[in-house]
């Protein structure tokens, strides 16, 4: 059985993600701003900026199925980002979006794929081979938030080894052809070329 078609984006889950990630993230840039504009802050008195970053899911962008009230806020929290950003980095306040792909959590696979069933097929769709960890994610969000990305705001990051590129991409399955099908499939195309 799948979702409840006289209940569409599920109401109740629905207000309790836009509660936790659009207004729990709003009310920590909020209080962010706050404490490095505040007088005599270090910010404030080196004249400094600040690196807020938010990290949200692929399907925020894509959409995916089951996830309708996860999905809406964390693109309500993107967009959110994505305006600070333009509002606040003339002040050197930089606001960025790390949109993590699968990445092997105790806290998440045991919930999510307890008997491991789906792990090898996500792994089949990622082009790297594997999923992601949480080293890599970590290095990525430290380099967002140094002096080293300075430059870089309003930035939403994809950080899931290829798949979304695979996923969408309406030629990826030739990858799946052989040497024989491919002989036949440049066989026609020649037959045709100029035609």
């Amino acid at each position: 059985m799948g979702p409840d078609p006289q209940d569409p984006g599920q109401p109740a889950a629905l207000k309790r993600q836009q509660v936790t990630n659009v207004r729990g993230r709003s009310a920590c840039d909020r209080r962010g701003l706050q404490n490095v504009r505040a007088p005599g802050s270090r910010a404030c008195l080196e004249n400094r900026g600040a690196a807020f970053l938010a990290i949200t899911t692929i399907y925020a962008e894509t959409g995916s199925g089951f996830v309708v009230p996860s999905a809406s806020a964390k693109a309500g929290v993107e967009a959110m980002n994505k305006s600070l950003a333009a509002e606040w980095g003339k002040y050197g306040m930089r606001f960025n979006v790390i949109q993590p792909g699968p990445i092997k959590t105790k806290g998440a696979f045991s919930r999510l794929d307890p008997t491991g069933a789906f792990e090898k097929d996500m792994i089949n769709r990622i082009p790297c081979g594997r999923l992601g960890t949480v080293e890599e994610l970590a290095n990525l969000a430290a380099f967002l938030c140094s002096d080293y990305a300075s430059w870089i705001n309003g930035a939403v990051i994809r950080f899931d080894g290829g798949e979304e590129v695979l996923i969408s991409g309406e030629f990826n399955s030739l990858s799946k052809v052989t040497k024989e099908q491919w002989d036949t499939i440049e066989g026609l195309i020649r037959k045709t070329k100029g035609s």
